[in-house]
């Protein structure tokens, strides 16, 4: 039989991430590769008592089909606790629910991108973010990153040129995976350059509530006055992934469309899921989870960079994150990394190459490291054998 896909079904790609992954469920191997949380952290009894007493009270609406915009309860509870506290200020037309922040991306291609269409994306940028916007057959622009986030220059430099994108992605918190954090100053310039050339902002927050040093900086949403901010939230890195619960906030004809899109998707996020975190949040207290969370986080990273700038050669560079999950490292150009996690799977420690980062072809001189999901033992250990690998090259 003969199958014929569609171009855009050719243009999607397995994620090169979880292939990874695949290779790295071995137990002896030591893996730096996936953007996972700590899964010993996840808050197992009280989701147990929680999802029991959701099926035995609110079984027959908790297994039943709910609104596409989400449950009203859990969209209340997330305006109140976790957008508000940041000084985004949303009403419930405001807010949809989504299956993960994932969901979100791909809807966000499917509402504005049609084929040639620009989009900017920082460089690097999440690979999911990428492999969901290439179905719809985009045009990259990559803003390069600098220490404290997006070159803004570069940005209005491209913007000047005539070049006019559907949107500009970033992730201006804790960035996957550079790790690096775009300063205040950068979320203000950036919002004066979407306001001057008519732009909407593609804001993704996974991570920005993991902060190890208390400085948590707003959104670029709290300081949208004109509507053209899409922001996405999720509880995947800050309570549990496998309930697929993610938001997208945005001005109610933007909100309107992703429900739409939604309904001809999924019809619905699923609703026990939803009253399983509605019920979670209304009895426990979140923001203690996550003290809890940054407290075994921060050490981990601690950890995982005395080690490497102990064991590293001194010509290798990598950045110091204060949050997030990941730290990015640089290493000599002609050392191709892909080449590089053949040789570290051989000494049983895997990490993700940095290639598939990049909108554009190249860049095989990187590599993302996690150190949420590993204990500080075998971070050591790991750190030690991936520096056995890297440090011959430079001999």
């Amino acid at each position: 039989m003969k199958i014929e896909f569609s171009e855009r079904a050719k243009r999607i790609k397995a994620s090169e991430i979880r292939e990874l992954l695949k290779l790295t469920v071995q137990p002896e191997i030591i893996s730096f590769a996936g953007g996972l949380p700590a899964a010993e952290l996840f808050p197992l009894e009280q989701i147990a008592e929680v999802a029991g007493d959701v099926v035995l009270k609110e079984g027959k609406a908790a297994l039943q089909y709910s609104p596409t915009e989400g449950l009203k309860r859990l969209r209340e509870i997330i305006i109140a606790q976790r957008l508000n506290p940041i000084h985004i200020e949303a009403t419930l037309d405001e807010i949809s629910i989504t299956s993960g922040s994932q969901q979100a991306l791909d809807f966000t291609g499917k509402m504005f991108i049609n084929e040639g269409d620009t989009v900017i994306v920082e460089s690097p940028t999440y690979l999911g973010a990428l492999n969901a916007f290439l179905a719809y057959n985009p045009n990259y622009v990559e803003i390069p990153l600098q220490e404290d986030g997006m070159d803004m220059d570069k940005l209005e430099e491209v913007l000047e040129s005539g070049v006019k994108p559907k949107f500009i992605y970033t992730i201006p918190d804790y960035q996957n995976p550079s790790g690096i954090t775009m300063s205040e100053e950068k979320r203000r310039r950036l919002i004066d350059i979407a306001n001057k050339y008519d732009l909407i902002i593609v804001e993704d927050s996974p991570y920005a509530e993991l902060c190890f040093d208390g400085k948590q900086l707003d959104p670029i949403k709290s300081l949208d006055t004109e509507g053209r901010v899409i922001y996405m939230g999720t509880y995947s890195k800050t309570f549990t992934p496998g309930l697929r619960i993610g938001w997208v906030v945005g001005n109610p004809t933007i909100i309107n469309k992703f429900i739409q899109v939604k309904q001809g998707a999924d019809l619905q996020t699923s609703s026990i899921d939803q009253r399983i975190a509605a019920e979670y949040m209304s009895r426990y207290d979140l923001n203690e989870h996550i003290r809890m969370i940054i407290d075994v986080y921060s050490k981990r990273r601690d950890v995982m960079l005395d080690t490497m700038k102990k064991t590293f050669h001194k010509d290798i560079t990598f950045t110091e994150s204060t949050g997030g999950l990941f730290t990015w490292v640089n290493v000599r150009k002609d050392i191709d990394t892909k080449e590089l996690m053949q040789e570290a799977l051989k000494e049983n420690v895997a990490f993700v190459p940095g290639a598939s980062f990049f909108a554009s072809s190249g860049h095989n001189n990187y590599m993302r490291l996690n150190y949420s999901c590993m204990p500080e033992d075998k971070i050591r250990v790991g750190i030690e054998r991936l520096a056995k690998v890297l440090n011959k090259y430079y001999e």
